[in-house]
């Protein structure tokens, strides 16, 4: 099987690299290699390269910044998909998609399952969907988009590292405790792909590692294993804020939780709970300790 990957720099792109099975011919661009918006290099790239699968791990996430610059955001995450769609077409290759769980508004009680209506509250969550619909409305049943959620990894810009980085500068923080999701580790995320894509799935699939968390959850449990591990040395008081109390040019999903078990089903395994997986991202974290400064920047 040959795959193609785009964004290859990101977290996602990077442990997509990491994970690819043995059996895989892999060519695999970062933004600077390869922009997306540049429809000729990335014709020139696909049928250069003749994949039997594009994964598309680039994406315009500045969730905030989206809101000043819708432009940009749809430029990326709608147009040059739809381009890219058009593209895996004509050379015969099957596209698969990552999304967000930011095209849905939150208002739901119950997690969202792949066939839910989307409801976007701000310009990156209709972006993804925008792109989302490019896709299925170009290849259809080649098409395999899949949904995820609060992506983290040992390296990159996320939430586990802006966190650490803040408990090691600050005596005590606030983190909003009233938007609930599934944390995902990106490790775990890249698995699913593969699998995805050696099963050749398509349709719409949602990918999270298991269990529920606030961001304050989230936030506390990063605090306790990483002091179980020693990556910090000492304990930050944490107080649950509203959201109210830490408003943002976006609006967040209150409940960002992706019903799974339709993939889950499909793929005959589980995600470990997001709890076990932060606790190997974080070891993995203190095995770098020596190879790069600590804190991270």
């Amino acid at each position: 099987m040959k795959v193609l990957i785009t964004g290859a720099g990101g977290q996602l792109g990077r442990a997509l690299r990491r994970s690819a099975p043995g059996n895989v011919a892999l060519a695999a661009f970062t933004r600077a290699e390869l922009d997306l918006t540049d429809a000729a290099a990335v014709h020139s790239a696909v049928v250069g390269f003749a994949p039997d699968w594009i994964v598309n791990a680039a994406a315009y996430t500045a969730v905030d910044r989206a809101e000043s610059e819708p432009e940009r955001a749809y430029a990326v995450n709608a147009e040059a998909v739809a381009q890219l769609a058009r593209i895996a077409r004509d050379a015969g290759a099957r596209l698969a998609q990552v999304s967000t769980d930011f095209v849905f508004s939150g208002d739901s009680a119950r997690p969202y399952r792949p066939d839910a209506t989307p409801e976007p509250l701000g310009v990156y969550g209709a972006s993804k969907l925008a792109g989302e619909r490019a896709v299925r409305e170009v290849l259809g049943e080649r098409a395999l988009i899949v949904r995820t959620a609060w992506v983290y990894a040992p390296e990159g810009h996320n939430f586990v590292l802006t966190l650490l980085r803040l408990l090691h500068e600050r005596e005590r923080l606030g983190v909003v405790a009233d938007q609930v999701g599934s944390p995902t580790s990106a490790h775990g995320l890249a698995g699913a792909l593969w699998a995805l894509l050696t099963a050749g799935l398509g349709g719409t699939q949602h990918w999270t590692d298991a269990g529920v968390a606030s961001w304050y959850d989230f936030a506390v449990a990063i605090q306790e294993e990483a002091l179980a591990l020693g990556l910090l040395e000492r304990e930050v008081p944490i107080r649950p804020l509203p959201t109210a109390e830490y408003p943002t040019p976006a609006r967040r999903p209150a409940y960002a939780v992706l019903d799974k078990s339709a993939t889950w089903a499909a793929l005959g395994y589980t995600a470990p709970h997001w709890r076990v997986a932060l606790r190997e991202v974080l070891r993995e974290l203190k095995s770098m300790e020596d190879q790069a400064p600590w804190p991270p920047a």
